[in-house]
C-alpha cells in the first residue's frame, strides 16, 4: 500500500515541476540554468522535465494549471525560498483537494494524515 504522500512525491510534485519548468520556459523565456536555480533543481533534472522523461505522465486538470502558472508568476517575482515551498504545498494541496487522484484512479478516496487533510 503507498500512501497518499507517496504518490505525490513520486508522480505529482515531478508532474508540477513539468509544469512550472514549462511556463517558465515557454511563457516567461527563461533558459534551463535559471529555471534550475529558482527550482533549487540540477539543469540536468530541467533538462529532464522539459525532454518529457520524467514527470510527463499526469495530465492536470484546468484548474490545477492556473494554480502552476500562478506559482510561476510568482517565481518570476524573485520570492524567498519559504514562499517557493509554500507555493509548491498550495499547488499540492490543490491537487489533493481537486480530487483529481481519486478521479483519475490513481488513489483511494482518503486525506493526507500528514497534511491533516484527512476527513
Amino acid at each position: 500500500m503507498k500512501t497518499s504522500c507517496e504518490i505525490m512525491v513520486q508522480k505529482i510534485l515531478p508532474a508540477i515541476r513539468v509544469e512550472l519548468t514549462r511556463s517558465l520556459i515557454m511563457d516567461y523565456g527563461c533558459n534551463q540554468q535559471r529555471v534550475a536555480e529558482m527550482l533549487g533543481l540540477s539543469r540536468a533534472a530541467v533538462s529532464q522535465y522539459m525532454s518529457e522523461k520524467r514527470g510527463a505522465d499526469i495530465g492536470f486538470s484546468e484548474e490545477t494549471q492556473k494554480e502552476i502558472s500562478k506559482l510561476a508568476s510568482r517565481l518570476m517575482e524573485g520570492i524567498s525560498e519559504k514562499e517557493k515551498v509554500t507555493g509548491m504545498c498550495h499547488v499540492c494541496k490543490f491537487v489533493q483537494k481537486s480530487g483529481w487522484l481519486y478521479k483519475k484512479g490513481v488513489l483511494e478516496e482518503y486525506g493526507c494524515v500528514m497534511c491533516g487533510d484527512s476527513e
